[in-house]
């Protein structure tokens, strides 16, 4: 692919997806040695977030293989996101990855964590990858061309575009928490069935059509949610801010952190209005 001075249109291709799928798995492995240890060390970072051994092998893991892919597109990780807003302003196209969505999830071992790689064109997550190590479960997409969940030798595309709302809607939210607004939010819904999950496997509840709606009214950062917004919005569902309904996007601000958003298909969007 073109390095990050592009303005025309930009497209990856599946062949290239499928790339990034096996770095994806790559980073996984290297996740998982560290997970099947006895001795699991976690640091506290400056944020008071948790980092552990498996969070920078993962980063190292991606980060090798991009480059060697993909020469010429910069990087912005979790693990590595001191980068100056005067240098990554400038980025038309970069690669936004998440080497370990979920470390409390990884901590406490109930594997709901997730390997997260988007590609970012323009301030638009258009293709992203999530893999999680511990159900061997890949979710992936590119904007405009699909989107397709893999476990083992089976791959079904994901499309819920028509998908009906339920009579019930299932929504899904934070595995740690529920913060007020998202409360409230929720009891503006009526009647529904609240799920739980971790990391940015709530996007893709959505994104298979197990979930209606993903409510996020709390601190997110960018690398949270570019990959898994770049499945559902391939699987034809939008991921928009809250309240406005403005699209959530990329690398428009110095700070990394989202706004509030609300992730599902354009039928919830209709029927809210």
């Amino acid at each position: 692919m073109s390095s990050q001075r592009i303005d025309q249109p930009f497209d990856i291709t599946e062949n290239q997806l499928q790339q990034v799928i096996s770095i994806a798995k790559d980073a996984g492995n290297a996740i998982m040695q560290v997970y099947s240890s006895s001795d699991l060390q976690v640091v506290t970072k400056q944020d008071d977030s948790p980092v552990t051994a498996a969070d920078i092998a993962s980063h190292n893991v991606i980060v090798a293989g991009l480059e060697s892919q993909f020469a010429g597109i910069p990087i912005m990780s979790e693990e590595a996101a001191d980068i100056p807003w005067e240098e990554r302003q400038l980025w038309n196209t970069y690669w936004l990855i998440d080497p370990l969505d979920g470390t409390k999830e990884f901590i406490k071992r109930n594997g709901e964590f997730t390997v997260n790689i988007a590609l970012i064109h323009h301030g638009k997550a258009i293709a992203g990858v999530v893999y999680t190590p511990v159900l061997e479960t890949c979710y992936s997409g590119i904007c405009h061309q699909g989107a397709w969940l893999e476990q083992g030798d089976k791959r079904v595309k994901l499309d819920i575009s028509q998908r009906p709302i339920s009579e019930k809607p299932i929504v899904v939210g934070s595995r740690s928490h529920i913060s007020p607004d998202v409360a409230a939010y929720v009891a503006n819904i009526g009647e529904h069935e609240m799920q739980s999950v971790g990391s940015s496997l709530k996007f893709c509840l959505v994104a298979e059509g197990k979930a209606d709606v993903y409510p996020r009214m709390g601190l997110t950062s960018e690398w949270d949610t570019a990959a898994a917004q770049a499945v559902l919005e391939s699987a034809g569902g939008q991921v928009l801010r809250h309240p406005d309904l403005a699209p959530l996007d990329y690398n428009q601000k110095e700070d990394i952190l989202n706004p509030y958003f609300i992730a599902a298909s354009p039928k919830w969007f209709e029927r809210q209005s």
